[in-house]
Order: structure tokens, then sequence, then C-alpha cells
């Protein structure tokens, strides 16, 4: 099979979406790779060493979508990249669906295979292609946080761990899956105060077991939120419904009990966000104010930190792409149940239950 890599055309995205290791793994299994010219620049891999494992580079992003079977990507198609999508084509990366209707009616009009990281579920009923991004971005969001609370950057002139004699700050995060974990366990690390919300208490008290102690597990209730916003210097959020947008756990309304300049970052902002007033933003412009509150809404967080971003994606991705080049989509998506979870969206048909639900479509069998 021959399989494409891009390059990755978001603003301000450095990550690519295979390493050479891949591509060499791939041309030993009698695979054709093609590179497009510069893909890996943003991650610090040359093309001189892609060639070295087997790669063939081409200068256009046409003779990759022209030429390959397999499309191996990071982000998300963009309008300019829709015209290449084909019928019998399998297009593997991050779509986000539920977020963007053009992006899922163009991908069903180009009549090309989505596999989508994001809803691909293994056996442990984990996600396993979202994991390392999930960590990426809830440590991130603790970085990007303090240095939004401080006041060059319109925040608060808050430092999130104090000095002896000023408290900390407080940093309220909803949800305690990957993402808020990762965040609450930096946050703690730098002496804030930790609260973190969450529906499930299996997962708070496992996350009250290996917290240090200024973590505070909460129960995620309408009301318990707005008490966490009265009190909070930094808000993260974190909630993922698998496939599905996001709900909006914080109103407009509530930005009002917060101080003033507090900053809330929205890590759900791939899926829609979870505050009514997020809205994506990029990592040139990646701050907004809405009724004196600091709004962080970037969508492709990990892309700043492409070095790191690009070898935790791709420890995790090359087998599922190696599966799909050496079988094919459809026999791998028959054998591979986790793949199986992974198809969005097959022959101009809508077949993830979340995304149809958000669109009123119809949902279909992939298999």
């Amino acid at each position: 099979m021959i399989v494409g890599v891009p390059n990755e055309i978001k603003p301000d995205e450095y990550r690519v979406a295979m390493v050479p290791a891949g591509v060499e793994e791939l041309t030993r299994a009698g695979h054709k790779v093609l590179v497009q010219a510069g893909a890996g620049a943003g991650s610090g891999i040359t093309d001189d060493l892609y060639a070295a494992n087997g790669a063939e580079i081409v200068p256009a992003a046409t003779d990759v979508w022209g030429r390959a079977d397999l499309i191996v990507k990071v982000k998300e198609p963009l309008p300019a990249e829709w015209p290449h999508m084909r019928a019998g084509q399998t297009v593997f990366t991050y779509f986000h669906f539920a977020a963007d209707e053009h992006l899922t009616k163009a991908v069903m009009a180009s009549g090309a295979t989505a596999v989508a990281y994001e809803t691909i579920r293994d056996a442990k009923g984990t996600l396993p292609l979202l994991t390392p991004m999930s960590e990426v971005a809830g440590r991130m969001s603790v970085q990007e946080g303090a240095k939004y609370l401080e006041r060059p950057f319109d925040g608060r002139g808050i430092l999130l761990a104090g000095v002896p004699g000023v408290p900390p700050a407080t940093v309220s995060v909803i949800g305690a899956g990957v993402v808020g974990a990762n965040a609450a366990r930096v946050a703690a690390g730098l002496g804030a105060n930790v609260f973190i919300l969450d529906v499930n208490l299996d997962r708070l008290r496992y996350i009250d077991d290996v917290m240090p102690q200024n973590v505070t597990t909460v129960f995620s209730n309408r009301l318990n939120i707005l008490e966490c916003l009265r009190h909070s210097d930094l808000v993260i959020g974190a909630v993922l419904i698998p496939g599905a947008k996001a709900p909006h756990l914080v109103r407009r309304a509530d930005l009002k009990l917060m101080q003033p300049r507090a900053v809330v970052i929205d890590v759900a902002i791939d899926q829609g966000g979870c505050f009514e007033t997020s809205k994506p933003t990029t990592h040139a412009k990646p701050t907004y104010i809405v009724d004196d509150i600091v709004h962080y809404c970037v969508t492709n967080m990990p892309g700043a930190v492409g070095r790191t971003s690009t070898y935790a994606l791709t420890n995790v991705t090359l087998p599922y792409a190696l599966q799909l080049a050496s079988k094919g989509a459809d026999r791998a998506v028959r054998e591979n149940p986790a793949l199986l979870a992974g198809v969005n969206v097959k022959a101009g048909r809508v077949t993830n239950a979340a995304v149809a639900e958000t669109f009123g479509l119809e949902c279909v069998p992939a298999i």
C-alpha cells in the first residue's frame, strides 16, 4: 500500500504524523511511504532522515494526497485539503467531527473512509490514541494558565505557587480524566490549591489516593461548579464525551462569579468546548476576554511542543497504521474492534452514533 504523510497546515501546528522509525517499519513490511518535503521540520526531523529510512520525499501535498491509499495526519483536514480526499482512500487522523459540521459533510461528500484517532477504543475501554495528547494538553494547560495569569498578559497578576506570607492561587479542574488528572498533578506540583471535579466517584477516589494533599476532590454538579468558580484564579475545562460535543458546564452568566481577569483554559475546545463563551483560538492569538475573564481556547495545544508531542503520538498510532496498511481498511476494521470504533465516516455515510446524533444524520454500521 502507498502511505502518505502530508505537511500539517493548521496554523502553528508543528507535529508530524510519522517519525523515521515508523517509515522504516512500514517500508520493511513492503509498503511505500510518501513524505511531503518539510513535513517533519517543526519536530526537528529532516527530509534526509526520512529518506535514509526508506521514505520517498515528494514536493507538494497534491503528490501525497493524489498517490496515497492511506493518509496519516495529525489534525483534521482543513478546507484546502478537502478536495484532495477521494473514494477508496482512508484518512487516519484526529477529526473531532462533532465540533465541525462542515468538515463532516466534506468527508461524507468525498467518499473517503475517516478513521478518527479520538474514538479508537481498546479492550480496556480506554482511548489509547487520545491519551498521550491529553497528557500533553493537561500539563500544558497549567503552564499556559500560569502565564496568562500574569498581568502583562491581561491576567490577575497571580503567581500560582504564591510565596511565604502570600497564599497560592486556586485552580479548579472540571473533569478528572487524563487531561484533568495531569493538570491537577502539575498545578499541585507548582504549589497551587487545587480542586478537581468529576461525576465518577470511583475516579475521584482514585484521584484522592494518588494526588498530594493540596488536591481536593469534589463531586461535579451545578452548585459545586459555581462554588469553585467563586474561589478560582484559574479554571481548566477537561470534559470529554468520546466522539460527541462537549457539554456547556459553565454558562456566560456564571463568569460574573469569578474574580476579574481570572483565566479559563478550555481543553475541550476540540469537541466544541465546555464553557458557553469558548470559541476556537490559535497559538498566534491564543486568548480573548469575555466579561473580564481571560479565555484560552487553542484547538491544537500540543502542536506548540511539536517534538514531544510527535514522538508521544506516533508511539501509539503506528501499530494501527501498520494494520490499516497491511490489511486494508475493510479487513483491519473487521478484525480489530478498536479500529472499528475509530471509523466515523465511510463511503459517504456517518458510522459514529455520537456524530450522527449531533447533526441529526443517519448512523449506519461500519461493517
